[in-house]
């Protein structure tokens, strides 16, 4: 009998022990120390010992029920050997709904709840390895990136410092072929000025009309001929094309033939003007002083080779110009501390959801493409928007094109770790305001690695 009364008592003792430390951490054990009295964890309230667990709520932080439901602030515990452990609301404790998985909340209910936390564990510890090996691929490549980034960053300065040596050449050429140019405009003026001084212009006129009409007549013969005439004369805008009989004889002065005096008075003051018909091979009116003096004709050549000369001097200068402010631009933007984000220049990266396609390109802009082919431009680049300490963690476009009734578009590009740099997601979580996932390497940081796997699994 007092053999019974030993182990009665003794089954009572860790029964009581065992409801009044229900639900609770180890780290929390050490309130929990069974003594003649409890002191709420607040140090609100002095209660007797006994009222722990007792399923009625005395301390105001619910720190006396910490495994029934009595406190609607109070918290349960789930131990979950072999997952994760953490803390429910106490009003879930013995509700018939199985919280922790392994089944400590619904000690005194009719819920059928199984163990699960060994599966569990075992699947997340799968996950996070699998996190762990895609973590360590990225932090190989990420490496990779990074010296690319270095000679890619040398390889650009070294690009600039040519530029800029090419830009100093051109400065060069371009100062030599004015002042050759300007030389080549002067000696055309004096050439003229020459040309003018030595003869009076009827004397150069008559000169003039005794030549051409010489040139027209073919044969020497001292008349011009229809068939001389479409030999020799063309229409200024249909040089290739060869007069009819009575084009020429319309020229001719309604005859098929003429002599110097007639020339002098009909089909010369058409060939002078230069409007309808010219000499076949020649530019502008014979009675120019280019087609009279070769002494002109080189002058105005070489002006007009040094002009083209020089044209093409200034294009080039103008794109070597063009090219070096581009680069010192690009050069500017900061690319992480040791350029690993310096690959993405350059570069684009899309994506289609529903009808639309998302371009991202990295350091320029983001844009929004519709199945019809409208663009729409989110925003261009703007600066990293991370939090201190991450810093390259986010990217900011700004000032993209207006929304119809609603803000300036812009969008936030999310970085995050993996073995490929590629466009994830897009979502707009309000109006014309976008936020993307940009999957790349050089998102990588060993400081995951060193968390590991969760030390509670």
């Amino acid at each position: 009998m007092r053999c019974h009364i030993i182990i009665a008592v003794a089954l009572w003792s860790v029964c009581v022990d065992s409801r009044k430390i229900r639900g609770i951490s180890l780290s929390y054990k050490r309130f929990y120390r069974e003594k003649k009295s409890f002191l709420c964890i607040d140090g609100s309230k002095m209660i007797p010992f006994e009222q722990v667990n007792d399923d009625y709520c005395d301390c105001d932080d619910g720190s006396d029920e910490p495994g029934t439901a009595a406190c609607p602030n109070g918290r349960f515990y789930c131990t979950n050997l072999g997952f994760r452990p953490h803390y429910i609301p106490s009003s879930r404790v013995n509700d018939g709904i199985c919280d922790c998985c392994d089944a400590s909340d619904e000690y005194n209910s009719h819920a059928r709840c199984q163990n699960s936390c060994r599966n569990l564990g075992q699947r997340e510890r799968a996950d996070v390895e699998g996190q762990m090996r895609t973590l360590d691929e990225g932090l190989r490549l990420k490496q990779q990136l990074i010296e690319e980034g270095v000679l890619l960053w040398r390889e650009k300065q070294a690009q600039l410092r040519d530029l800029q040596q090419v830009a100093e050449d051109l400065q060069v050429r371009l100062e030599e072929h004015r002042r050759r140019k300007h030389e080549a405009d002067r000696l055309k003026e004096q050439a003229l000025a020459a040309s003018e001084a030595e003869e009076g212009s009827l004397r150069r006129q008559n000169s003039t009309v005794t030549t051409i009409f010489h040139v027209l007549d073919s044969n020497k013969d001292g008349s011009i001929t229809v068939d001389e005439v479409q030999a020799k004369v063309a229409f200024v805008q249909e040089e290739e094309r060869v007069l009819s009989e009575d084009e020429a004889v319309a020229l001719l002065g309604g005859g098929h033939q003429m002599d110097l005096s007639a020339f002098r008075d009909t089909l010369w003051n058409s060939l002078r003007t230069g409007d309808s018909v010219k000499i076949k091979g020649t530019h502008g009116a014979p009675g120019s002083l280019a087609d009279e003096d070769p002494n002109i004709k080189a002058a105005e050549s070489a002006a007009e080779r040094e002009a083209t000369d020089l044209k093409k001097v200034e294009e080039a200068y103008e794109t070597v110009n063009m090219e070096i402010s581009d680069l010192r631009k690009k050069l500017t933007i900061d690319y992480g501390t040791d350029w690993e984000f310096l690959f993405l220049n350059s570069q684009c990266y899309q994506l289609k959801v529903y009808e639309y396609t998302y371009t991202l390109c990295p350091f320029s802009q983001v844009t929004q493409k519709s199945a019809v082919g409208t663009e729409v431009l989110l925003g261009k680049w703007g600066m990293w928007a991370g939090t201190p300490g991450n810093e390259y963690s986010q990217m900011r476009y700004e000032s993209g094109e207006p929304c119809w009734q609603g803000p300036t578009r812009n969008t936030m590009v999310t970085l995050t770790c993996g073995t490929e740099t590629v466009l994830r997601s897009v979502k707009e979580p309000s109006k014309c305001q976008y936020v993307m996932d940009l999957q790349t390497p050089v998102a990588c940081q060993p400081v995951l690695k060193q968390q590991g796997v969760h030390s509670e699994l």
